[in-house]
């Protein structure tokens, strides 16, 4: 399936009904007073997680979002009726942002989430309420409060539990297709992945994670370079990333210089990215001979600990995060494969407490915001993804 993971997108909450000021006049009953009823409330704009969906595709087809207003107070007292709330759903790990000044909102991560992303107005009260012993027939009553309007930025971020990572034809896309049923495109020449893909990885009978293809970092991404680093925010709520290295290069390179150099990308791009637990992969380990992996292996970890604080601390541990293996003729594979969904389960369980520090919701703003001009949806035909659910 194809779909878009960053939209543009605008909403505005109904306004509130304007209170009725009118007076009561039936027959036999010359001084009825006022009888002027309030209006009704805005619909306010909601924003729900649903778990069936898996695309932003939807909102390249609508971008502007209006719940109803509410209707003006009546005569004999009667409320105006209360405009419906108006529910957008948008697939579990969608990140809203205000588009004006980047802050956000929320960060639906899990099913069913809501959030109140644009208040309707208030209605307005009617004349009624003004009546006193001096001001027996009042002519005063309050306009309903307008709605909230906001240009919001959509951005959809994988729920992955291990990324994959590395430079183009490091064989990400051949080891996602043999430790899952996913079956991205494969071929002998770089930037064979295009968009990232998703697999789900079994490792016993009540033991899965699912496992992200991120399309290859090439030096300079960070600067637009390649592919760039449009994907990245992909592997952002990754558990753990798995850095792959071709132990054999096409064009010669040094493996721990290129180890090296997407580290350097990631750090750039950001910090809190390139913080997260890190293992190290030696791909296409059955082209180098026995006697020679250790020795890499050796260079990889102390090239590792130059880029990366916690293998520099952990200098014992960080030699458990480090592995050699084929895809193509499956050596090493099942004896990375246990202690990485170990892994991964003991970081998620780490995380679950602090899952939201880093997007604190600041839904339901009382004071409308000013409208940006509508420039329209950028048109990011590059950026679609596919994602293969497998069960």
């Amino acid at each position: 399936m194809r779909f878009l993971d960053d939209a543009k997108i605008y909403i505005r909450s109904g306004d509130g009904g304007s209170g009725a000021a009118s007076f009561r006049r039936e027959k036999f009953i010359p001084m009825g007073g006022p009888d002027g009823g309030d209006g009704g409330h805005g619909g306010s704009i909601v924003f729900v997680a649903d778990p069936h969906l898996n695309t932003l595709i939807d909102f390249r087809y609508q971008q502007h979002f209006k719940a109803q207003r509410g209707t003006n107070g009546m005569k004999q007292c009667r409320t105006g009726r209360s405009g419906l709330d108006l529910v957008v759903p948008v697939p579990v790990g969608t990140l809203v942002r205000d588009d004006a000044d980047g802050s956000v909102l929320c960060d639906f991560i899990h099913p069913g989430q809501t959030a109140v992303l644009a208040v309707g107005g208030r209605g307005g009260q009617g004349n009624v309420h003004y009546k006193s012993s001096t001001n027996r027939s009042p002519h005063q009553h309050q306009p309903g409060e307008p709605g909230t309007e906001l240009w919001l930025r959509l951005e959809l971020k994988l729920l992955a539990d291990v990324g994959l990572i590395g430079l183009p034809n490091a064989g990400k896309s051949t080891l996602l297709s043999v430790v899952s049923a996913a079956r991205p495109k494969i071929a002998d020449y770089p930037f064979t992945t295009l968009i990232p893909n998703l697999g789900v990885v079994r490792v016993g009978p009540e033991s899965s994670f699912v496992m992200a293809d991120i399309p290859g970092l090439v030096e300079g991404a960070s600067a637009g370079h390649g592919l760039g680093h449009a994907f990245l925010r992909h592997v952002e709520r990754c558990a753990l990333l798995v850095h792959l290295v071709d132990a054999l290069p096409l064009d010669g390179s040094d493996p721990v210089a290129n180890l090296q150099q997407v580290e350097r990308e990631l750090a750039a791009y950001s910090p809190v990215l390139a913080a997260k637990p890190r293992w190290v992969v030696l791909s296409k380990c059955d082209l180098l001979p026995v006697e020679a992996r250790q020795p890499l292996l050796k260079r990889l970890r102390k090239g590792m600990a130059k880029v990366l604080v916690s293998w520099k601390k952990d200098k014992e541990e960080s030699k458990q995060w480090l592995h050699a293996l084929s895809a193509v003729s499956g050596e090493g594979l099942q004896a990375w494969l246990q202690p990485l969904a170990e892994r991964v389960r003991l970081v998620r369980a780490q995380n679950a407490a602090t899952a939201l520090a880093d997007a604190p919701t600041k839904a339901g703003k009382e004071q409308p915001l000013a409208a940006m001009d509508d420039d329209g949806m950028d048109d990011h035909g590059e950026d679609d993804v596919e994602c293969i659910w497998v069960g």
